[in-house]
């Protein structure tokens, strides 16, 4: 297939023609209900809850002048997903909605403020919280039947396609996901945050809605980190034209640092322990200690420029190598409030993985 076939075939789902049904085939393992209403992480999650979820739905990031952001909204709904919680469900499904939902477009702004007029200062969206929103949307609506979730987890999956979703200038044929829908467009090339692709959520909402141009970004970012990985560690964020990828603009961060670790986070999640990128991170924290683990790292060396004593990304590092290596039993520590959100939602998110997709790394 040549270059403008496939830009013919991305432009049928780009102009949302033909919208498929919602459905979910038997061969998608939806991560909804993956935690059991008995399962000894519950209790890990109810402590999130009280330390981070206000009642009304709203995710607090404490650290961010205590904001909220389509990521944090998005991330609670999918762990709201996870451990089957349908209540915490819709009570953060609701608050977006009323919130962040403000664009003329299907997509989250990306940031609210709670003291701040207007709340949402910049209405751009950010990719990975309307990814992460719209896969647990997805997957509750096939657990419970809900046709309003499965309606909305579609037109944010086709608006996700039609305004972050585009060509790459360097691989014909392949396609880049980009961070946000204005602002990352340079001449001939685009600024793109690796830890924004997250695979599994991407073939999962690709699957359930019929939008495969997801998939298909999700695919060829396999590839891109792939050709990351033989120069060194994932950066938070690189620059993609014609020539290929190359560090990004000055006022963008080159390290390997605190988005990037999602990378080997969420390749562990989809499945992918051995690929180059979770060596790369492994190899490079390996020299942590087990009171400080390295969080940000010179790309090329894997040098620990920066290391944060939060177990959740202690957490991470010791999936990571149990996944990788297949080990039995990490060196895990157990959920702790005593730490921002960020670490705090990682280190969740964390536990949901091993319980889920790596019994044998059971935390020791």
């Amino acid at each position: 297939m040549n270059r403008r076939d496939v830009l013919a075939l991305l432009s049928t789902v780009l102009t949302g023609a033909q919208a498929p049904a919602f459905a979910q085939p038997l061969s998608v393992q939806s991560i909804a209900g993956v935690v059991s209403p008995d399962h000894p992480l519950q209790a890990s999650w109810e402590v999130w809850k009280s330390q981070y979820l206000q009642p009304d739905g709203r995710v607090v990031d404490g650290y961010q002048d205590n904001a909220s952001h389509s990521e944090g909204q998005g991330y609670g709904l999918a762990l709201a997903a996870a451990f089957g919680d349908l209540p915490a469900f819709e009570t953060i499904f609701r608050w977006s909605e009323d919130h962040l939902a403000i664009r003329p477009d299907a997509l989250l702004a990306w940031r609210w403020f709670p003291d701040q007029t207007p709340s949402v200062p910049d209405t751009n969206n950010a990719s990975d919280g309307d990814l992460f929103y719209a896969w647990a949307l997805a997957a509750m609506a096939a657990r419970h039947d809900r046709p309003d979730f499965a309606e909305r987890a579609l037109q944010i999956a086709l608006d996700l396609v039609r305004l972050c979703v585009v060509p790459d200038p360097g691989a014909e044929g392949r396609f880049l996901f980009l961070p946000g829908a204005e602002g990352f467009k340079r001449d001939g090339s685009y600024i793109i945050n690796p830890s924004y692709y997250m695979p599994r959520a991407m073939r999962e909402l690709a699957v359930m809605t019929g939008v495969d141009a997801l998939a298909q970004a999700a695919d060829d970012s396999d590839l891109l980190f792939m050709a990351i990985a033989e120069a060194g560690m994932v950066p938070d964020w690189i620059e993609v034209g014609p020539s290929g990828w190359t560090p990004p603009p000055e006022l963008f961060s080159s390290r390997s640092g605190y988005e990037a670790i999602r990378v080997p986070l969420y390749a562990v999640w989809s499945g992918l322990p051995a690929a180059p990128s979770v060596r790369r991170y492994i190899a490079a924290v390996s020299t942590s200690s087990a009171d400080a683990t390295g969080v940000v790292f010179d790309r090329e060396t894997g040098e620990v420029l920066e290391s944060s004593s939060h177990p959740g990304y202690r957490a991470i590092a010791a999936l990571s190598v149990c996944a990788a290596n297949r080990d039995v039993g990490a060196a895990m520590p157990a959920f702790s409030r005593d730490q921002p959100y960020y670490p705090a939602t990682l280190h969740l998110m964390t536990l949901v993985i091993q319980s889920e997709k790596y019994p044998q790394c059971v935390p020791l």
